[in-house]
């Protein structure tokens, strides 16, 4: 199991952008690490300390913010309509 949500685990777009970039796949320290040498904001930080599983693997950013808007939701193939 992921990410536990009853947590007041908090992410937005700006914040979710800031690991985006991060090594994939990731374990809680990783992220952790990667957030601190890129100096994120204090809430990625705390978001990611919030994880519960220290083994647990995270393959991309929708690991832990399942709705984060990948780019597909921006662009769309407009020959489809």
């Amino acid at each position: 199991m992921h990410a536990n949500f009853d947590k007041a685990m908090y992410w937005t777009l700006e914040l979710a952008s800031k690991i985006e970039d991060a090594p994939w796949p990731a374990t809680k320290d990783e992220l952790l690490d990667y957030a601190n040498r890129i100096g994120a904001p204090m809430e990625v930080i705390e978001n990611l300390q919030e994880l519960e599983d220290e083994e647990e693997i995270y393959e991309s950013i929708e690991d832990l913010w399942p709705d984060y808007p990948t780019k597909e939701d921006f662009f769309f193939d407009e020959e489809e309509y």
